[in-house]
This record gives structure tokens, sequence and C-alpha cells, in this order.
């Protein structure tokens, strides 16, 4: 047997050796008689005894040896070691106690106890008969271990020894690689003392035990390290196919850009590879693109939402994402080329994520697409301010050729799809928060839209547009201006006869001083609505304004430039306050007796009596001198 297990553990075979030599060397035989039987002598019966008795120990010990060095869990070795043990030393009830990390012994296996609690045992290492065990490393025994002296008490295990009526104990150290890591226990209930072979066999037992204990540890640690090692595998597994995912969207993103793709494109790639709902806001925060995954399509973001996660991505200066009361999660990347702010990227979609994909790498290639879509952005700008430059050039080349149209003229706008012939209609727009520039910026996205021209003449925002109906369509620009803009502003049109396109813009921004000055300043119109004041802003008719100006206060301006006085302003104000002359006075900043004394010489200039209410000639006369000096004060 030593031979047959010493092949397959060799350990065994060295243990066994020692074992025998404890228990007496090798194994008398008993010798037959001559007829086959035994002879019966006392001394050979008892010593037949003991060697059944040893036989049966060793039998033990090899299925033991067997058993243990097994691989196995830790808590299965610890419980196998306490099995085999008990059934080798036959006592009681046998334990085991380890070390733990906080240096205390604690009971680990328990074969024969009748107290659940025992277990729960952990006493300081220094204390008990496993203090004397650990310290000296090696076995101790007491006949009556509550009335021991020879070892310091823990009253905590000594309330276990009472419950588990524990008398005689014995305890032999487990020592690995010259470390003392516990001790294996013996114990009976009843006064008794150990004997040497007892001693020899648990000591001998527990050198294995500690072997097998061992063994366990390393086996448990190689298990451990293997299943970390798995996991590690399958998170680098998982990274490889997030960072190869992330590849072929940026590939794809690329490509995208490459074949001449819109931005709209890339957010119906990003839709469809990352799931959800994905939008392209511009700038000023109006949506310029949404579009949605068909098969993990998202609640489409409120306009406050997505006003409030592009905040929180300016204050962060980075990809940042919020989840809402509904369990939505939306990430927003802003889109930036250099100090420039082009826009938004918003990302929408369930906030567990149930694809399987880390957000994170998700998050990187959200962001990665507004790099491509900056790209985009950028192109188009430049595109766009080519256009908008070729669109003003042609608009200036026809304000200041018109009328008409030269053969250049109307190959170069039907290069751009625009028929010169039925730009019909002149637009001038003009707003007090905003400037020339900030119009036509949209002024050129309605042009485009409205196969027309767009541009700057002679300081003011100007388009010429194809229209069938003149009120219908200024009404229209004036509407899609306002929503744009968010500020009030003023559009006027005019149509040109005969493509004389200079005219009707001289029209045009004349009649939107005069409107502008008579107190509108949010409004679309053509000139013809303002046909009351067309002396004021038509040229053509500049001769008939001047002779009602001149019948009207004729006189009272010639006194003012032989004078050098005001009297004509003077008088506008007066009938402006409704001839209050306290209102007037404050509103000129003068002293009442100062302006009753102006008032007096206008109406002795004019000849009339300045009390008369209705005078209308004079009052619209001086109307119209005023409104007059608007219109034709330099921009």
């Amino acid at each position: 047997m030593t031979v047959m297990l010493g092949r397959r553990y060799p350990v065994v075979e060295v243990w066994i050796t020692h074992v025998s030599g404890l228990f007496g060397g090798a194994f008398p035989h008993p010798m037959p008689r001559e007829d086959g039987t035994v002879a019966s002598d006392p001394g050979r019966e008892a010593e037949s005894r003991a060697l059944v008795r040893r036989q049966r120990e060793l039998a033990s010990l090899y299925a033991t040896a067997k058993s243990l060095t097994a691989l196995g869990g830790l808590d299965d070795v610890l419980q196998s070691i306490v099995h085999h043990a008990h059934e080798l030393i036959g006592t009681d009830f046998t334990y085991l106690s380890l070390v733990g990390a906080d240096g205390k012994l604690s009971a680990k296996a328990s074969e024969g106890t009748i107290s659940a609690s025992f277990l729960t045992a952990c006493i300081p290492a220094d204390v008990g008969l496993g203090g004397k065990v650990l310290a000296s490393r090696s076995p101790h025994w007491v006949r009556d271990y509550a009335a021991s002296t020879l070892i310091s008490h823990d009253p905590d295990f000594d309330r276990l020894v009472t419950t588990e009526a524990l008398v005689a104990l014995l305890g032999v150290p487990l020592v690995i690689r010259g470390e003392v890591v516990g001790a294996l226990f013996a114990a009976d209930r009843s006064e008794r003392s150990f004997q040497a072979g007892e001693i020899a066999l648990l000591s001998a037992f527990a050198d294995h035990a500690a072997v097998a204990l061992d063994n366990a540890r390393l086996y448990e640690a190689s298990r451990t390290a293997l299943e970390e090692l798995r996991i590690a595998y399958r998170a680098i597994e998982g990274h490889v196919a997030v960072v190869e995912r992330a590849q072929a969207i940026h590939e794809a993103l690329t490509g995208v850009v490459l074949e001449g793709g819109a931005p709209g494109d890339v957010v119906q790639l990003l839709a469809d590879q990352l799931g959800g709902g994905v939008t392209l806001v511009d700038r000023t925060g109006d949506v310029l693109v949404r579009r949605h995954s068909s098969e993990s399509p998202c609640r489409t973001p409120s306009e406050a939402d997505l006003a409030a996660a592009i905040g929180n991505a300016h204050r962060s200066g980075r990809c940042a994402t919020s989840v809402d009361a509904a369990g939505v999660a939306r990430s927003v990347a802003l889109i930036r080329a250099g100090d420039s702010y082009l826009g938004a990227l918003a990302w929408s979609r369930k906030a567990v994520v149930d694809h399987g994909v880390p957000d994170d790498m998700d998050l990187r290639t959200l962001e990665r697409a507004t790099h491509i879509l900056g790209l985009l952005i950028l192109k188009e700008r430049a595109v766009a301010e080519a256009s908008e430059r070729m669109s003003g050039e042609l608009l200036t080349e026809l304000m200041v050729g018109s009328p008409g149209i030269s053969p250049a003229q109307r190959a170069r706008t039907r290069t751009r799809n625009i028929d010169a012939d039925r730009l019909d209609l002149v637009l001038v727009v003009e707003s007090d928060a905003l400037s020339s520039t900030d119009l036509l910026r949209h002024l050129h996205d309605i042009a485009r839209d409205s196969s027309g021209l767009a541009g700057e003449h002679l300081g003011k925002a100007t388009m010429i547009l194809p229209s069938a109906e003149d009120d219908r369509t200024v009404e229209d620009v004036h509407r899609r201006l306002r929503r744009a803009l968010g500020a009030p502003v003023v559009v006027v049109g005019e149509r040109a006869v005969n493509h004389d396109w200079s005219r009707a813009f001289s029209l045009a921004s004349r009649c939107g001083a005069v409107v502008r000055a008579i107190g509108h300043t949010d409004l679309g119109t053509t000139t013809g609505r303002y046909a009351l004041y067309s002396m004021i802003f038509d040229t053509e008719r500049v001769h008939e304004l001047d002779r009602f100006i001149a019948d009207s206060v004729g006189p009272l301006l010639d006194y003012d430039r032989r004078r050098g006085t005001d009297l004509v302003h003077t008088l506008g104000a007066y009938y402006l306050h409704r001839t209050n002359v306290a209102a007037t006075a404050r509103a000129l900043h003068v002293h009442v007796n100062t302006l009753l004394k102006r008032l007096d010489r206008a109406s002795s200039v004019l000849g009339v009596d300045r009390r008369h209410e209705d005078d209308l000639e004079l009052q619209l006369g001086l109307r119209l001198h005023r409104l007059r000096a608007i219109a034709t004060a330099p921009s």
C-alpha cells in the first residue's frame, strides 16, 4: 500500500513511514500451527488486538491521506480534516481553529459538537490552550479545562466550554512552511489523560492535514486567480469589441464626410448605431436635424429639457449627461471649432443600457462625432459664405446696373438656378435690435429657399425675390424673420417695374424710414399701404411735396433760415403735444414764457392764430416736413 500510494502521493510515503515508526515499526504476523490453526497465546492475543487496532488506524490513515490529498475547496478540506481526525482519535468531539487576519483564533470546522454557536468561537491567539499550542508550536493537553490554572482563560470561550461540557482537551499545531496557521483539537466530555500514542497520532495527522490545508489554500488561490483571469479576459474581450465597434462607427462617420454627406447623414448614422434619438441644434438653439433609431426609438426631448442639457454642457465644458424623471438619459456634446461655438449634439436613450455596450465608449463616440460635424458645419458655412458673397455681389450689380438686365448678369444668375427676369419684388429689412449683418444671415436662407438674391446695399439688408402676391410674400418674410430673430423687425417691399430694382429699393428704403418714424417697429408691408406718405418717399413726387410744404410752412422756414431760429421745430412740438403749453415747454426744456413768445412769433410770421387747433393744413405741412427730413437723412 505504501508503494501504491507513494507513486501517486509522494508526501504520503514519507508520512506513512513516519507514522509506522511511531507504532513500533514493522507489524508482526502470528505463526500458524502445522494443522493451519493459530496458537492461543495470551500474550499473542493481546498483541493481536493491538495489531488489529493499529491496522484499523493505519487503514483509516491511508484513507484519510488519500482524501486529504485530493484538491478541493478550503471549507471542504477543513471539514474533511476534522471528520477524519475525529474518526482516528475517537474522542467525543474534534474541532479546528485558524488564525485570522485580525490575529484571533477562530473555529472553522467541528465534528461531534452539540452547540451550533461553538463555531462562532473567536478568542485571542495568546490565551487558552490554543495560545500555548501556537506559542510553543508543540502539542499540549489538559485533564480538566475549566479547572486548569496553567492556561489563561477567555470568558467567552469558557461559556462555550460549559455549553459543550468540554473537560479534557488536546491541541496540536498546524504548521505550514514554518508558520503556525492554527490548531487541531480533540476533546472529551470527561476527565482523562492523553497517551503518547494519541498525541503522536493526532500530531502526525495534523502535519499531513497542514499539507492538505496548504494545498487547499493554493488551490483556492489558483482558482480565484483563474476566475479573475477569466473575468479580466472577458473584460478585455468586451473592451476589444467596444473598441472595434467604436472604430467601425468612426470609419463610417469618416466615410460620410469623404462621400460628401450632410450633417443629417451623420445624425442618422449615430441614431442607428447608438440607439435612441439624436438631435442636432445650431448655435442659437434651434433644432436643425432630429433622427431616431428604428430598433430602439426614444422620446423626443422638449425644448426646455434640451436647453437645460445644453446649459449643463456649457458649464462643464465637456459632454454632460442627465437623467429625467421619466428615466430618459440625455447626453449633450458641444460642437466647437477653436473658440467658436457651432452648436450641440444631443443623444437621448433609456437610462438602463440594454445593449451591453459601456456608456463611456458611446460618449466618446458622441464627442468624436462632434468633431466630424464641426468639419461639416465649417465646410457648409464656407460654401454658404461664398454663396452669400456671390449673392450680394449679384444683387449690388443688378441694383447699380438697373433698369434692365445684361446678358452677363442673366448668365450669372442662371448658374445659381435663379431666373433674373422673375426677380420683381425688392425688400428692405431694418431692426433697431440687430445689425444688417445679423439680418443678412437669415435673409440668405430665405433667398436660397425662394430662388432669390440677398445682400447689403447702401448699408441696408436687402433682398430681391420672385413674387406673385407682394403683400403675402412680405408678410411671410416678416413672420419667418420674426420667429428666427426673436426681435422686432420692419420689412418693406416694393415691386420693381421693368427691372428697375434701384428705384424700388429707394422707395422701399424711404418708406421704411417713414414707417419707423411714425412709430411702427415690427411689421411687414408694401409701400402701397402707405400711399398717404408717398410724396415723402417717392422721388418722382418731390416737387408736389415741395409745393405743399412751401404753401403751408414756407414763410416760417424762410424766417428760420434768415434769423437762425427754430420756430418750425417749436411749432411742430406744440402740435405734437396736442397744444399743451406746459408739456411742450418740458419737452423743449424752456420756460413757459419763452415758449409763449416763440409761438406768438410763429403765428405772426405765418399770419395764423396758433390757438386755432383745427388748422389741419399747417399741422400736416409740419409733419410732412419732419418726415421728409427723416426719410432723406443718410443711413
